[in-house]
């Protein structure tokens, strides 16, 4: 029998407490080598529900120029798939104990082994992975490996997604589905666009997983304003373009103040002001 996984029960306490839920993202390896080891439990004491953890490479055709530049820095680091597994393992021995989700292209998965690679996984406590280039019709292998480890597979889905692609994702999709804000990739925008409630209403008839609405997240207005629609939000360039303004003594400061700014627009019902 399947494990309840920990994404699933990190989203009923979300629901069980009536609030939305944030999803950091983090490249393995930036700014510096092991500043991950520092970065996320900073994330968590910031009211983080969950993290996510990039395994950098050197094409990430789903992600703008911020995400681009934490890739190509942390494989100047010489970070390695290998390195992301050991990070992990790492981060469940200083305590974390918030679903880790791996978010990795395929091409590196591959050539480290998917048995091996979604074992390690399973070892070091990763709870679950996003693979953005994998496309649902083309994922048996690696679908049944995760279900067989009781590892979720994270699929993606976007505005300009199919009716035909949404149900092969609800028919393979576990923990929650990630939903992308726009047509484009990722990176801080000025507002979320007007058409959002219809698309995640398009998504909501196909599942009853949990939404996760990402790209453009990077003010506590967007995490209002997803309050109604989403169960949690992901927020990944604002935060590496805020810790790219900081020295590396005070990162860890900044992305646990960033990720509790934010928070104000997923706690508050009133109008927030800017952060600091």
């Amino acid at each position: 029998m399947r494990r309840t996984s920990r994404i699933a029960n990190a989203f009923a306490a979300l629901r069980a407490r009536g609030q939305l839920g944030i999803i950091p993202y983090l490249t393995i390896g930036y700014p510096q080598w092991e500043s991950t080891l520092e970065l996320v439990p900073a994330l968590v004491r910031g009211g983080a529900c969950a993290v996510e953890l990039g395994i950098p490479f050197s094409d990430p055709l789903a992600d703008g120029v911020t995400i681009q530049r934490a890739s190509h820095v942390a494989l100047a680091n010489g970070v390695t798939v290998r390195f992301c597994l050991e990070t992990a393992a790492r981060l469940r021995e200083q305590g974390v104990d918030v679903p880790l989700v791996f978010m990795g292209y395929f091409n590196p998965l591959l050539q480290y082994g998917l048995e091996r690679f979604v074992h390690a996984c399973a070892e070091v406590g990763v709870d679950g992975v996003i693979v953005p280039d994998l496309p649902p019709n083309e994922s048996d292998e690696l679908h049944a490996l995760c279900r067989a480890a009781g590892r979720d597979l994270i699929f993606m889905v976007a505005p300009t997604s199919t009716d035909r692609h949404l149900r092969e994702v609800a028919a393979r999709a576990s923990g929650f589905v990630y939903c992308v804000s726009l047509t484009g990739v990722t990176g801080a925008r000025e507002r979320l666009p007007d058409d959002l409630p219809a698309f995640l209403q398009r998504v909501r008839a196909v599942t009853a997983l949990p939404l996760a609405l990402g790209f453009g997240i990077s003010r506590p207005e967007h995490v209002s304003q997803a309050r109604e629609l989403v169960d949690a939000v992901v927020v990944g360039s604002a935060l590496l373009d805020r810790l790219a303004g900081e020295p590396p003594e005070g990162q860890a400061a900044a992305a646990e103040s960033f990720i509790a700014w934010l928070r104000q627009g997923a706690d508050a019902v009133a109008p927030v002001g800017e952060g600091s």
